[in-house]
């Protein structure tokens, strides 16, 4: 076992209602820095206007847009083509290997995103981007490399002040994007939209802020839902889908746990047969008919997580689409219900799909944490990605 790996195998609930202990667990601050998602929303809107996005569409509409990315990067191109949704009137792909794909050339735009300014995907984009005649434009860190590959490029390029791992800074990568999709007229995205989303972002995070006690607080609950568990998140929408995913990302990252995630319609193609199986609800054919209940009910040991985002959908579509997602949402707690296999659920609130999509990031962001932190776990400093780095780069 690596030197770096601290924590403990079973969770301290009593951790999660101390204030002070959960600020000397958390010594990086990743608490404090998921709270901050409404400001970056805020400042990274500011910095994208500071940088002139308007001349972006001087030479009109493109053929397709690449954003390049990896890890929480590359999310914002799945989060761009969400918002947009299916009316788009251009692809919008998420790219997340070096370079870019073989067909990009002088009618495209290339996004190149990457939180520190250094990852090869972004920066391998932005270089080829440049050399096919592309049009790009670069959001890192400031004084970056992929600052320099933009400014030789004479590409716009938005700083995002780097204060965590990008993975707390979804928001700050992920505004600048949008904003310059909209330069394109990809997508709708207003001043209020944005004032919005901050908001709930703000909202959310007072709601799970560190003084709150568990049962209060929807992060802390959520937690300790998933403790000893295998999570399952399951998206009843894309937008959801989304948001799950994300969440997988986190969790993973922030707790170290195994999880799986998806879109609800793929998952009722297969995946739902997971509650069947060795961690759902498989009853043995021999077991002992005098069995406490209780005791049965401990070995299943997975959890749903759905995110449910049945609310609005867009105006131009028709509700058949909605109604079959509330259909299959509703079905899977059912399934869910009747395995013994217990189902929390998160439901999209507001206007937006961007503030919507905020909904359902904020509350399974803090959720990671908690869950890290009542292990015993550092949420900022994950080893295993620190040794990862250093054993692949050369």
């Amino acid at each position: 076992m690596s030197a770096g790996v601290r924590g403990r195998r079973t969770v301290d609930e009593s951790l999660l209602d101390d204030a002070a202990g959960i600020e000397e667990n958390d010594p990086g601050g990743m608490l404090r820095a998921t709270a901050s998602a409404g400001a970056q929303v805020r400042e990274s809107a500011a910095l994208a206007a500071e940088a002139n996005l308007a001349a972006l569409s001087d030479e009109g509409r493109p053929r397709a847009v690449v954003i390049a990315g990896i890890g929480t990067a590359g999310r914002t191109g799945e989060i761009l083509a969400t918002v947009a949704g299916p009316r788009c009137p251009v692809p919008v792909i998420a790219h997340r290997s070096a370079g870019v794909p073989g067909w990009v050339g002088a009618a495209d735009v290339v996004i190149a995103v990457s939180a520190s300014g250094r990852s090869p995907e972004a920066l391998g984009a932005a270089e080829a981007a440049a050399r096919r005649g592309a049009r790009l434009v670069a959001v890192g860190a400031p004084d970056s490399l992929l600052q320099s590959v933009a400014e030789s490029a004479r590409a716009p390029f938005i700083p995002v002040p780097r204060r965590a791992p990008a993975r707390a800074s979804l928001w700050g990568l992920t505004v600048p994007v949008l904003l310059a999709a909209r330069s394109f007229g990809l997508v709708k995205v207003n001043e209020a939209d944005l004032a919005e989303t901050a908001a709930r972002l703000d909202a959310d995070a007072d709601r799970c802020r560190p003084t709150a006690e568990s049962f209060v607080n929807p992060a802390k609950s959520l937690a300790l839902g998933l403790a000893g568990s295998v999570p399952i998140v399951w998206g009843s929408s894309p937008l959801a889908s989304v948001a799950a995913r994300r969440f997988a990302d986190t969790i993973s990252a922030n707790a170290r746990y195994p999880v799986v995630a998806g879109a609800l319609g793929e998952a009722g193609r297969g995946r739902v047969g997971l509650l069947d199986g060795v961690f759902g609800g498989l009853v043995e054919s021999s077991r002992d008919i005098f069995a406490d209940p209780e005791d049965e009910q401990e070995a299943t040991r997975l959890r749903v997580v759905l995110l449910r985002d049945g609310g609005l959908g867009n105006e131009e579509d028709t509700d058949e689409p909605v109604a079959v997602e509330e259909r299959r949402a509703d079905a899977v707690q059912t399934l869910a219900e009747r395995r013994g296999v217990r189902c929390d659920v998160v439901t999209a609130e507001g206007g937006s799909p961007l503030e919507r999509l905020a909904s359902l990031v904020a509350v399974p962001d803090f959720a990671s944490i908690y869950l890290a932190l009542a292990h015993g776990l550092d949420p900022m400093a994950v080893p295993a990605v620190t040794e990862m780095k250093e054993l692949s780069n050369p």
